[in-house]
């Protein structure tokens, strides 16, 4: 009897070629779409509620829109061609412009102070912290009529004070700069506070060991603050610029009911205070109605606040890039 042996042996399966399972397949697909399942109610009412608008204004600003009418014709950029011809527009863009210098520059470097102050810690810092939220969530119509009080032409606080020390009082609604410093009180008062908190978010993100180098080295606290916070704060600081700038240029509520029954929608008799969501408000709904032109005025406005925040971006990464950065320097004890 003869026995006859197989001289290749079995060759096992290369472990590479193992046969999936269902359950490795949908785990591998939950890792590799999930995400994007998870933003996608985003980018859904981003379409709805933002893309979309954006797109139909443009087309609607191509279009002789008469709210009142059924008949839309088709004119081309002739809205944009008597745009940037209105004189009322760029009084607008102006009066829009001042207030947001007026109002934003303060407003961010006393955020910046006021969100150094609750840094530190202090007795309730809970309670403070909250506190400076309250004029953000107050309601701005009883903001309005408190600031309108407050810079009465006859017996406002403010022309009170200024009388204390000689000065005569100002007419704060008749006269242009004078109503884009009222307004730009109104505008700080709320949003001092909304800033600060954004600002002491990220401080409280910075290491504390490089404070108690920089205590080591011999810095104070100013240095440490130029030296280390406002540094490391850029981020946060460049973000802060661009909402204000969208918030600064959109601004309609503030100036509309500080010039209550006077013309509001105008800004004044004279347009003293009216910016360019007003005057496009003006255009496209009462008086005129005329839904193209003031679409029109919303894309040049879109523009502008585009333009804005490049340049503020521009220059705070240029401050930024000539800060003093790094550790404090040693011995500066003052």
């Amino acid at each position: 009897m003869t026995v006859q042996l197989d001289a290749r042996p079995p060759v096992a399966p290369a472990p590479g070629h193992r046969r999936r399972t269902p359950g490795v397949r949908l785990s591998r697909l939950d890792t590799r779409y999930s995400p994007y399942l998870y933003i996608a109610p985003f980018f859904l009412l981003f379409a709805v509620f933002g893309a979309y608008p954006l797109v139909y204004t443009f087309w609607v600003s191509l279009h002789d829109w008469d709210l009142l009418g059924s008949d839309h014709p088709f004119v081309g950029a002739d809205n944009y061609t008597r745009l940037l011809a209105d004189a009322d527009f760029w009084h607008a863009v102006v009066n829009t412009l001042g207030i947001f210098v007026i109002s934003t520059v303060p407003q961010l470097l006393a955020a910046l102070w006021l969100a150094n102050l609750l840094n530190r810690r202090l007795r309730f810092r809970t309670g403070w912290r909250m506190a400076v939220l309250i004029p953000n969530v107050t309601s701005t119509a009883a903001v309005a009529i408190v600031f309108g009080v407050l810079f009465g032409r006859e017996f406002g606080m403010v022309n009170w004070l200024l009388d204390l020390v000689g000065l005569d009082g100002v007419d704060w609604k008749s006269n242009r700069v004078a109503s884009w410093v009222a307004i730009s009180a109104m505008v700080d008062w709320r949003w001092t506070g909304y800033n600060a908190l954004i600002f002491l978010a990220a401080m409280q993100a910075i290491p504390r060991d490089l404070y108690e180098s920089a205590a080591i080295d011999g810095a104070n606290r100013a240095r440490q603050f130029w030296s280390i916070t406002v540094p490391l704060l850029k981020p946060t600081i460049v973000f802060c610029v661009i909402i204000s700038t969208i918030g600064g240029l959109q601004l309609f509520t503030e100036p509309r009911l500080f010039h209550s029954g006077t013309n509001p929608i105008r800004g004044g008799p004279l347009r003293e205070s009216q910016t360019v969501t007003m005057y496009m408000f003006e255009n496209a709904f009462a008086p005129h109605y005329n839904f193209g032109y003031g679409s029109a005025v919303a894309w040049l406005l879109f523009a502008l606040i585009a333009v804005v925040a490049t340049v503020n971006v521009l220059i705070i990464r240029r401050l930024g890039g000539r800060m003093p950065g790094g550790r404090a320097a040693k011995g500066d004890s003052r």
